[in-house]
């Protein structure tokens, strides 16, 4: 008997179906993982990054967004996490364009290029960084506190 010759393409087809939607699925498991997008004036941000899903998620994400921010504590040789970190964004004329309390380690922000001064605090010690925004790429700062900052934090 003859090999059915019209089942391989179909079944070829069934597969990359099931391939794709499997990826697909994926995609949005990841999209799911992340918190809320919020606005404050102008600005779209998102914040969090508690837990690896969601962790994961914003890293993922933060290629797409224009600013990424990661807020960390130096402790023994390695940084670690930091939340409840106190941000405020001003364009190049001074004026304030955000303002916030990231509730996690990671902070994504949808600002229009430009150059920005950021000023963040954590447990009343504050750290300032500048930051230029160009068009079709992500710029990424990381804000690395000296150890002992956070403690008495609870």
């Amino acid at each position: 008997m003859a090999p059915n010759r019209r089942g391989i393409p179909g079944l070829m087809t069934a597969m990359f179906t099931a391939g794709f939607l499997l990826a697909s699925s994926a995609h949005a498991q990841t999209d799911s993982a992340l918190p809320p997008v919020q606005k404050s004036g102008a600005v779209e941000y998102l914040s969090g990054g508690i837990g690896l899903e969601e962790s994961t998620a914003i890293k993922g994400a933060s290629r797409h967004w224009p600013l990424s921010l990661v807020f960390s504590v130096q402790a023994a040789g390695k940084a670690e996490f930091a939340s409840d970190v106190k941000l405020e964004i001003h364009d190049a004329k001074g004026a304030p364009v955000l303002e916030t309390t990231a509730s996690g380690p990671f902070l994504l922000a949808k600002l229009p290029p430009g150059s920005y001064s950021l000023r963040a605090t954590l447990v009343g010690k504050t750290l300032e960084r500048k930051v230029q925004i160009k068009a079709g790429s992500s710029a990424r700062v990381e804000l690395v506190w000296p150890a002992g900052t956070n403690q008495g934090q609870s």
